[in-house]
């Protein structure tokens, strides 16, 4: 047995350090990759050249460009808009998880997920509110449908892609074809259905009931009065309180109905409405934004034509002590005219606001709730009236061609390379210009979209992919790999790969797990002789269908605080879910590659 060299005993020293880093969590992901590629630049195990080789790689680009169109459509609403129509208030549990399902697994073979998470938790949210039910009963379904959907496509998921660009960047095996958009569906497709109906049927008896952060913390929130009109053609006519389910709304709590100046406080559930009832509530900050959407069937009687703006922001002021808006009322201040704004809630330190909300004399203390235009800022900056708290929400109205035309664009893009016309690259480039073009997002604000730690990790890993092979410790492990488990069959290596993948992407990331076993699977392939292609997807389909930890997919993380979970729940719902998309996974690859 020779006995190992430096470089080889360096680049072992190295993985242990990236092992310990990432899961002991250490410093961030990015700094670690950079860290230990820099230890093998200094003592030459990597040239230069060879460490930033990665950095020209086209799937960081294709990520890249993909992360940007993907927030562009958010920015957009349009997604939002949909998720509002699709859900409606009437569901069943079971169906509005089956719906959930779909929807958000269907949009993340072709979108980011992790937008896609985001946009759906206030749904999740607002629905378990209405329904008195846990959200912890629905977000943790949430994030493993994103993942599911995602392993669908080449570009569902960014572990997808980087894998694909360890394809194109490897010499192991050097006329080995990228991996195309579809070569992943075979086995993504099946699984989201069998993932799916494992959700369905197993989520509500697996998942814990508690109440999220969001709930324990919302007794501290400011309680603001906001005036809600029932608008000309509203569903709302003519129904009654218990019919339109307008007092099951979360966080907002029906107080007073007026109708022709006069206040009906003691409302029954048989109260019918009337085109033109102006309804009083009391709610926190996020959810009287929720008054602003088109389908609850109430206009706020102050937005008037804000509404139609392009860009708005909600936005939360306090009327300082020296303020000249102090015992005017709210119609005589003008917000609209004098600062590009309107009102659409007040708090008044618990007290209580009676009237109009037209003729409420302001006070100074008072804290108020605004609908802002473009100019706010600018008109604001000389006056000393109040002073910005917080902002709550932006909005972005597009016009519809501008929609089509980014859509549309998109999915051309994809379609193109999905048939091999235009390479995925080119197609996306040419979008974005148009994007630009048509300023759908302003340029300056598409930078702030792109996940640079993300680029710098997979360049990164190529490097240390490079100096796997190059010294030689690819083919070491390899060979350990093989030696146990190739005596039980192909089949088994193979299992083998997927257990040590997606234990490493568990515990230290996705992205670590792929540029560690990505050159040993490969290597593997090649001491046996075998195609390569199902060593490749293995690796990314046991890194990327990451669902024993909240800590091993990015989606896990954003459900991980708001549902109050901890790792064993992650793990008692998402280790049966492994070892089935594991069975499947290693099922179809050997039917198709090995038969």
């Amino acid at each position: 047995m020779s006995v190992p060299t430096f470089d080889v005993i360096l680049v072992f020293l190295v993985l242990a350090f990236i092992l310990i880093s990432l899961y002991r969590e250490l410093m961030g992901a990015a700094f670690t990759f950079f860290i230990a590629v820099m230890v093998l630049g200094i003592f030459k195990v990597l040239t230069p050249s060879e460490i930033l080789a990665g950095f020209a790689n086209e799937q960081i680009a294709v990520i890249i460009m993909l992360l940007l169109l993907g927030d562009t459509i958010r920015q957009t609403s349009v997604i939002e808009a949909i998720f509002e129509k699709a859900f409606p208030r009437s569901m069943k549990y079971k169906g509005f998880l089956a719906r959930m399902m779909i929807w958000v697994g269907g949009f993340s073979a072709f979108l980011n997920n992790t937008p896609l998470v985001a946009v759906m938790m206030p749904y999740v949210h607002q629905w378990s509110g209405r329904h008195n039910i846990s959200p912890s009963k629905l977000l943790i379904p949430l994030s493993y449908a994103a993942i599911l959907g995602g392993c669908i496509t080449l570009i569902g998921t960014s572990t997808n892609l980087i894998v694909n660009g360890m394809v194109v960047d490897q010499k192991i095996f050097p006329d080995m074809a990228a991996l195309e958009m579809f070569d992943f569906f075979y086995v993504g497709f099946p699984m989201l259905v069998i993932g799916m109906l494992y959700l369905y049927f197993y989520s509500y008896r697996l998942l814990p009931e508690r109440k999220s952060v969001m709930e324990e913390y919302s007794t501290s929130e400011r309680k603001y009065l906001v005036e809600a009109e029932v608008r000309r053609n509203s569903h709302l006519v003519g129904k009654t309180l218990k019919e339109t389910e307008i007092r099951d709304m979360e966080g907002l709590v029906l107080i007073e109905i007026i109708r022709n100046n006069r206040i009906f406080q003691l409302l029954s559930d048989n109260f019918r409405l009337q085109e033109g009832d102006l309804l009083r509530f009391a709610g926190e900050n996020k959810n009287v934004v929720r008054l602003l959407s088109e389908n609850c069937g109430l206009t706020l009687p102050t937005v008037g034509m804000m509404s139609k703006l392009k860009r708005t922001q909600v936005v939360e002021v306090v009327v300082s002590h020296n303020s000249t808006l102090i015992t005017k009322t709210v119609k005589e201040v003008n917000f609209r005219g004098k600062y590009d704004a309107a009102l659409l809630a007040l708090h008044r330190n618990g007290e209580r606001v009676v009237g109009k909300m037209d003729d409420v004399k302001l006070k100074a203390g008072d804290v108020l709730m605004l609908l802002v235009g473009e100019a706010f800022i600018s008109r604001v900056e000389s006056e000393q009236d109040f002073y910005l708290i917080s902002k709550i929400r932006e909005f972005n109205r597009t016009e519809k061609y501008k929609v089509y035309t980014l859509l549309g664009g998109t999915l051309l893009a994809i379609l193109l390379s999905a048939v091999k016309l235009v390479p995925l690259f080119i197609g996306l480039f040419v979008v974005l210009i148009v994007v630009s073009a048509l300023k759908i997002v302003s340029p300056k604000d598409m930078p702030r979209s792109i996940d640079y730690n993300l680029a710098v990790i997979i360049a990164l890993s190529l490097a240390l992919g490079t100096a796997m092979i190059k010294t030689g410790v690819a083919d070491m492990v390899a060979d350990l790999i093989i030696s146990v488990f190739l005596p039980f069959g192909r089949v088994t290596l193979l299992f083998g790969i997927y257990l040590i993948t997606t234990a490493l992407a568990a515990y230290i990331t996705n992205k670590a797990a792929v540029a560690i076993v990505f050159p040993i699977s490969l290597t593997a392939a090649k001491t046996l002789g075998l195609d390569p292609e199902p060593f490749a997807l293995v690796v990314s389909f046991a890194a990327a269908a990451n669902f024993i930890t909240p800590i091993g997919y990015q989606t896990n993380l954003m459900v991980y605080g708001p549902g109050n979970y901890n790792f064993r729940d992650f793990f008692k719902i998402g280790f049966p879910l492994t070892i089935i998309y594991m069975v499947v996974t290693i099922t179809v690859l050997s039917l198709m590659y090995f038969t």
